[in-house]
């Protein structure tokens, strides 16, 4: 019999004092049997760094939520999709390879890729020229202690505080907090 994903609930209060965001966002994230604490709460960090684009790109009239993950590889990790069902921007986490990364820029405005990890600087140098003609592809780097730190404050019902100011995120709860400053690579 298959395993089934584990539901978690967060209550993330966003302040991106860089974009003058300030919100509350209930989220449920189903975590795949594979998954670790750590890509989940790194998913987590980039729906956070992005939930400001709700309002800049869409006016508050979109849909910024998870999708179904390692479940499905069709289906971004996170994603905002306006009224419409346009797909605004799609969110991977990790080191997905080129295929899927050019699928998804012919789908969505922008596709943002939050690589982490020790072995996503490999993964960068043996993939970065294959990604140079995708004009609509961010790729950004979690440095790797601080994204294992993330874990620390993975529980199945959260209560999370994110602040994004000068291009960091400092993700806090009851369990302490994590700083990361992203690196953009592409």
């Amino acid at each position: 019999m298959a395993t089934k994903s584990t539901i978690f609930k967060a209550s993330l209060q966003i302040a991106d004092i860089d974009h003058g965001y300030y919100a509350d966002h209930a989220l449920t994230l189903a975590r795949h049997p594979s998954e670790t604490d750590e890509r989940m709460m790194v998913r987590l960090a980039a729906l956070a760094l992005n939930a400001h684009l709700l309002q800049d790109l869409c006016n508050g009239d979109a849909t910024l939520a998870f999708g179904a993950g390692l479940s499905d590889p069709d289906d971004p990790d996170a994603s905002l999709t306006d009224f419409t069902g346009r797909k605004r921007v799609w969110i991977e986490v990790g080191q997905p390879e080129d295929k899927p990364l050019t699928r998804a820029c012919s789908k969505a405005d922008v596709v943002k890729v939050y690589a982490f990890g020790h072995a996503a600087d490999i993964w960068w140098r043996g993939i970065e020229t294959k990604l140079t003609r995708l004009a609509r592809l961010e790729v950004w780097r979690f440095p790797a202690g601080q994204a294992q730190e993330l874990a620390t404050l993975a529980e199945r019902s959260m209560q999370l505080q994110a602040t994004v100011q000068e291009s960091a995120i400092t993700l806090s709860s009851q369990r302490g907090s994590v700083h990361i400053e992203p690196v953009h690579w592409k």
